[in-house]
């Protein structure tokens, strides 16, 4: 569970950082950076927890380096609520992966239940900048929302089993 948190804020860490490479001088980098520096915060509990529990990262951290980089990169070319889109299609799929994780956590583990509806709830604030910001204005949002959200959750299945 652990591993595969880490390796989903790596990803999401590695896309804002993508769509700030392209979008960093732009109206919403603001509102990137904001998303990032949370993404970040998420990025280095799981860190701390993957010493705690002695978890190993996700094999497939050089993959998610590059794909999640590309992605960002990627939809942030298509414009500012593509981007907003991209955005908008990995948070509901983490929303879903975060509900999923604290449906199956026993109350011995009220403290990584806490963590998660925490960040579950800073991912919500993401989606919502998200819709507030167009995405789903976005030519082709369907099509775009669909295809981020099939790949969002076949990195969460490989990264659970890698």
């Amino acid at each position: 569970m652990i591993r595969v948190d880490h390796a989903g804020e790596y990803g999401a860490r590695r896309i804002y950082e993508g769509q700030l490479a392209v979008l960093g001088r732009s109206a919403c980098a603001p509102t990137l950076k904001h998303m990032h520096e949370q993404e970040l915060h998420h990025l280095r509990t799981f860190e701390d927890l993957m010493v705690q529990n002695r978890v190993r990262p996700t094999a497939l951290q050089p993959v998610w380096h590059i794909a999640g980089f590309a992605l960002g990169a990627a939809t942030a070319m298509l414009g500012e609520k593509a981007a907003m889109a991209c955005t908008v299609a990995v948070e509901e799929v983490i929303d879903e992966h975060y509900a999923g994780q604290q449906a199956r956590l026993g109350d011995d583990q009220a403290a990584l239940k806490d963590t998660i509806e925490t960040f579950r709830q800073e991912e919500l604030e993401h989606r919502d900048i998200g819709l507030q910001h167009g995405a789903e204005e976005t030519p082709g949002y369907e099509l775009l929302s669909g295809a981020v959200k099939a790949g969002s959750r076949l990195a969460i299945w490989l990264s659970e089993r890698f």
